[in-house]
């Protein structure tokens, strides 16, 4: 698969047989609806295609994701959800013996999916566990990071349900669980295993589990969601409702970039036309147009507005900077869909 835009004649509902769906910033905003998010959601599985909740955070157990999707009126039931606790756990199967002690740092999704895994839970690293999962939970305090750190510290091989720097919420963006692990990689030197986004693990577990064959990445933020669609093959949706903007599509490395791109989950019932080069240098897309120019990406008259001038911003400057172009990211504009 190329680093650039794909093209979809259908819409991608029609194209597309699994969405891997990730949670805040997509389907909801903290405990808040996302607009357009639940009607987007809903048709895209009216017209045959299967979701699948995919989500870095490990604190909560499936049925309560579950639960709060179904409260904001998209119905899913538990095994429609894939967490990080539940890669965690996979990714400690295989290297751990069943009946192997790991000390859990994080919530009670964690601690649900390591002992399903079948491993005993331990709090303390007098316990001499041979792991430590650590995942975000709101109660992970000092002590807990500390017992953490002294197992690390004695030789326990450290596996982070994912490094997410931030964490959104209603109010804002508060630590994740990457900002936890780095005060255990602070005390210890040691750096983690990460079962999260980006790995594409909860992707090829996601879809192993719903016999899935053309999978479709759907998320909110370059550097975990949209990262993970590129490590894995899989072509990634980038909805313009969370973390990442318009903007760091545009100056988004190869292993970052989307392959599709839209205002919001309504982008799962629309055909997606692909930019095409034109003369002198501009980059055509339903009549918006783009181009590179001595490092500096020009826009039509339209100016920054609308989703094709982000498909042909993205267009231009990718392909400038894969041809080996300085581009100025300071002439970049921010774009809204």
């Amino acid at each position: 698969m190329t680093a650039g835009l794909l093209a979809s004649e259908r819409p991608l509902a029609e194209t597309y047989d699994l969405a891997l769906v990730d949670l805040d910033g997509v389907a909801y905003r903290g405990h808040l609806p996302i607009e357009h998010a639940a009607a987007g959601l809903t048709t895209a599985r009216g017209r045959g295609m299967r979701l699948v909740f995919v989500t870095n955070n490990a604190s909560r157990e499936p049925e309560d994701v579950a639960a709060q999707l179904t409260g904001l009126d998209i119905p899913t039931s538990a095994d429609e959800v894939m967490t990080a606790a539940q890669a965690c756990a996979a990714l400690l199967r295989t290297r751990l013996e069943p009946g192997a002690k790991v000390l859990v740092v994080g919530g009670k999704g964690l601690v649900t999916a390591v002992e399903g895994a079948g491993f005993e839970v331990v709090r303390s690293a007098d316990d001499e566990p041979v792991a430590v999962a650590q995942g975000y939970a709101p109660e992970v305090g000092w002590r807990d990071l500390a017992e953490a750190a002294y197992a690390v510290g004695r030789g326990a091989w450290h596996v982070a349900s994912n490094l997410d720097g931030s964490l959104p919420t209603a109010r804002g963006y508060a630590p994740g669980n990457g900002a936890l692990v780095g005060a255990v990689v602070s005390a210890t030197g040691a750096r983690p295993d990460s079962a999260g986004k980006p790995s594409p693990t909860m992707y090829r577990l996601a879809t192993e589990r719903v016999g899935a064959t053309s999978p479709l990445v759907v998320g909110d933020r370059l550097d975990t969601d949209l990262a993970g669609a590129r490590a894995g093959g899989y072509p990634g949706l980038h909805v313009l409702t969370g973390v990442s903007t318009a903007r760091d599509d545009v100056l988004a490395p190869p292993e970052l970039r989307p392959a599709f791109v839209a205002a919001d989950l309504r982008g799962l019932l629309e055909p997606h036309p692909v930019p095409v080069r034109g003369a002198e240098g501009w980059w055509e897309c339903a009549g918006r147009a783009a181009r590179v120019i001595d490092g500096r990406l020009e826009l039509d008259r339209q100016g920054p507005t609308g989703i094709d001038a982000v498909r042909v911003a993205c267009a231009a400057a990718w392909a400038a900077v894969d041809a080996g172009q300085e581009l100025d990211a300071a002439g970049v504009p921010e774009l809204t869909a």
